[in-house]
Order: structure tokens, then C-alpha cells, then sequence
């Protein structure tokens, strides 16, 4: 896949508030502090029904991932920028993260998820071993995000410096059916590392490394991760990624992997840069979603960019080009339209089977 961003991004830490509409009678899932669980069948929480796409819409439902996480803000920031540019309602919730918002698109269960895009493969043509060969043919991609960097961190004194050291070592992984508990859990097999994983949200992990139930954190997010920034404010602690021949072994096995370097200064205590792995992130809906509703979207997301950055600096990476991220998943038409209006000169495998000239 043609990588034209430069690797790195700007990490200015965003303020801690975050503004986003929340629909009333919102689901149960919206307060919840990381507890949904991605490992089920979107279909468990999807109505009989689903959601209906005919008309254009006046409230949508946005799934984002635990709380504490980026998707979490990144989706209140589309929230917020919703309300203001199309007049539309938005149910900001907490999900299980990029696995468990392709199940609920594909199922009709909401109407706009955010993914990562090794997750979206998968999905769409049943490779992953969580879709258990069944193909989620119905979603389509509407607009890019930004970079998922991978990277992991120790309270200093622990005696953990590197990905080696987590060897016997009890490690937060992030949630099921998010993009960590996803996918940490796959590389740590894959350096043949012996790690107890817990699977639990950003917020709750970060709260049992303090307590001492946790030696280490992976995570994958858009930086700065806020979660990051909770614990090295109270304590000191090490930052480690992945390189070398065992990112090439990563690559290798996963090609929608890239090499990512995660700049000096996104954190406070990261002194220096840090060599690892990254995927990219983009937006999704069903392939039956109101076309001139995604058109809007997709065309008040880009010319609002900078309100996004307001809400977190990962949308730095969120121009018009960052479409051309993604050659393996189709579009959707009313994003189509949009793009070609654009001059994107947009690759022949994104486009859908129902797509019209």
C-alpha cells in the first residue's frame, strides 16, 4: 500500500475537555467505562430491525471505543462538528473498539463506526480470525483519520525497558475487539513473548497499574493517548516500541503493519524518538447509509478539519489525500462523489459493486 504521509505528526497534547452532542436515551453502553465486550456477535446488540437508512437522518448513533481512549474523543469531536455543520444529532457511545464497530455497521446497529484498517480487511473479506470466515460485505469507508502508532509503557522501577522484558509479565492489552486487544496479543504470540494478557478499557487499565495488578500497558491510539498522559502525571515511567528484525517479522506476517516513528515530546517523559508500528484509521458506515448523508459528511469532516484538531491533534493526518490510505476496502458512494469532485484519482478496488457513474 503507497504510503505518502510522512510517518510522524505533530503531538501537541490537546486540552482535556472535549465537547460532543449526546442523544438522549442514549444506549447503556454510553456511560460505561470500557465495558463492552468486542468479542461478541454484533448481532447480539443489534435490534431484529436495525437501523433504517432510507431517509436522511436527524440523530445517528457513533461508535468509538472505551473511555480514555482517542476514539473516544475523536468521536465526540465528530459529534460536536455534526450538530454545528449538518443540524444532526449525534449518540456518541462506547464500544468494544474497531472489531466490534465493524459487527455493528455490518449489522445495521449504528450508523457511523471508526476503524483501524487491518480490522477493516479482515472484516470485509472474513480473513480474521474473529469473523470466523464470515465476510462483512456491507461496509464501506467514508473518510481517513489519522495514524494508530502501537507502543507500551512500564511504571519506572519496574525493571521493564523493552518488549523482551514483558517475557512472564501480566499486560494490559486494551479491550476485546478493539485494535489493542486485538492485535497486542497477535505480536506478542508472534515473538514468541509468554504474556499474561487482560483485556480491559484504557481508563481501567491505567487504574490497576497504579494499584500494582498491571507491569505493563500496550496500547494502540492516536497520540497523544490521554490515558498516557493520566499515569505520567503521577508517576514516572518507561516508554518501549518495536523495531528491528522484530518489526520486520511483524510486517512480514501482518502487511498492514507500517513503521511509524512516534516523535520526542508527545509525552512529556519520551526524551527522545520511538521506533515501532502503526496502522491507519479511518470512518465507516453501512453500504445503505443515505448517500447525500454521507456526502455531507464526508464534505463538513474535511472543510472543518481544524475544529477536529481542537478536539485532538491525531486529525492533523485527516486531509482530503489520506483517502488514498486505503486501496483494499470499497468506499462508500456518497464519499465517492466527494473525492472524485476533489481530484482524487482514487484506486479501482475501492469501488464498490453498487457504485454508478
Amino acid at each position: 500500500m503507497e504510503k505518502y504521509l510522512k510517518r510522524t505528526l505533530l503531538s501537541a497534547v490537546s486540552g482535556a475537555g472535549i465537547l460532543f452532542a449526546a442523544a438522549c436515551g442514549g444506549s447503556d453502553e454510553s456511560g460505561a467505562e470500557g465495558e463492552a465486550d468486542g468479542s461478541a456477535d454484533g448481532e447480539e446488540q443489534a435490534s431484529e430491525e436495525g437501523i433504517s437508512y432510507d431517509d436522511y437522518p436527524s440523530t445517528v448513533k457513533i461508535g468509538t471505543a472505551s473511555q480514555g481512549g482517542t476514539y473516544y474523543i475523536y468521536g465526540g469531536g465528530i459529534g460536536s462538528l455534526l450538530e454545528s455543520e449538518l443540524d444532526i444529532t449525534a449518540n456518541v457511545e462506547v464500544t468494544g473498539g474497531p472489531v466490534h464497530n465493524m459487527q455493528l455497521t455490518n449489522g445495521k446497529d449504528q450508523d457511523i463506526g471508526l476503524v483501524t484498517l487491518g480490522p477493516g480487511y479482515e472484516g470485509v473479506t472474513g480473513t480474521g480470525e474473529w469473523t470466523e470466515g464470515n465476510k462483512m460485505e456491507d461496509v464501506r469507508v467514508t473518510f481517513p483519520m489519522y495514524t494508530t502508532p502501537f507502543h507500551w509503557w512500564s511504571l519506572e522501577g519496574s525493571g521493564v525497558e523493552s518488549i523482551d522484558d514483558m517475557d512472564g509479565m501480566k499486560v494490559g492489552v486494551g479491550p476485546a475487539g478493539g485494535t489493542s486487544g486485538t492485535y497486542l496479543p497477535l505480536i506478542h504470540d508472534a515473538l514468541e513473548l509468554n504474556i499474561d494478557p487482560v483485556q480491559a478499557g484504557a481508563s481501567d487499565m491505567v487504574s490497576q497499574q497504579m494499584d500494582g495488578q498491571l507491569d505493563v500497558i500496550g496500547f494502540a491510539a492516536g497520540i497523544p493517548i490521554s490515558a498516557v498522559s493520566e499515569v505520567e502525571a503521577q508517576r514516572d515511567i518507561n516508554f518501549f516500541g518495536i523495531d528491528g528484525e522484530q518489526r520486520e517479522k511483524i510486517i512480514e506476517e501482518y502487511p498492514y503493519f507500517f513503521e511509524y516513528t512516534i516523535p520526542a515530546d508527545t509525552y512529556n517523559q519520551l526524551d527522545e524518538d520511538l521506533e515501532t508500528i502503526a496502522m491507519f484509521n479511518f470512518g465507516i458506515v453501512h453500504k445503505e447509509a443515505n448517500e447525500e448523508f454521507v456526502y455531507d459528511l464526508v464534505k463538513a469532516y474535511h472543510e472543518n478539519q481544524e475544529k477536529l484538531m481542537d478536539t485532538h491533534s491525531a486529525a492533523e493526518e485527516a486531509e482530503i489525500e489520506a483517502i488514498l490510505q486505503n486501496d483494499v476496502m470499497p468506499l462508500h458512494p456518497g464519499a465517492i462523489k466527494f473525492y472524485e469532485e476533489e481530484g482524487i484519482d482514487l484506486p479501482e478496488d475501492v469501488y464498490p459493486p453498487e457504485w454508478e457513474e
